[in-house]
């Protein structure tokens, strides 16, 4: 699917929330300035979480929202060297078992996500973006 904003976006991933069950892991590819971050707003908002801003853990390596339907880790592996670790290393194989884990830049880890969720999040214009959802 196109989306044309950042709010068009969102609302792709709002969507795709209201199926999200405790245990998926989310793999957001997409070039520096997609709309990976933008994505997780969408999650984070269908998830119930409006308190807290979300903003990428780029620095933090994880962000942790509670209080919602279900917990969100937000993680972003970017400052990682390519294949440098497993969810495991990174202690994200045990967060993602009573949550929704989204991860930006997975290409950083050792190895795949067994039923994962693939986002690939492409530029097609200044503000347009193509967005094609994958289910392992």
């Amino acid at each position: 699917m196109q989306t044309e904003s950042e709010a068009q976006t969102r609302r792709v991933a709002i969507a795709l929330a209201d199926r999200l069950t405790p245990g998926t892991v989310l793999l957001l590819h997409g070039d520096l300035g997609a709309g990976k971050t933008a994505f997780v707003r969408g999650l984070a908002e269908a998830l119930g979480f409006t308190d807290d801003p979300v903003s990428s853990p780029t620095f933090t390596l994880v962000h942790e929202y509670k209080g919602g339907r279900v917990p969100l880790y937000h993680a972003d592996l970017y400052r990682l060297p390519d294949g440098g670790a497993s969810l495991d290393d990174l202690g994200l194989d045990e967060v993602a078992q009573d949550g929704v884990l989204a991860i930006e830049w997975p290409e950083r880890l050792a190895r795949g996500v067994p039923g994962a969720i693939d986002v690939r999040i492409d530029i097609v214009s200044d503000t347009g973006r193509r967005i094609t959802i994958e289910y392992r």
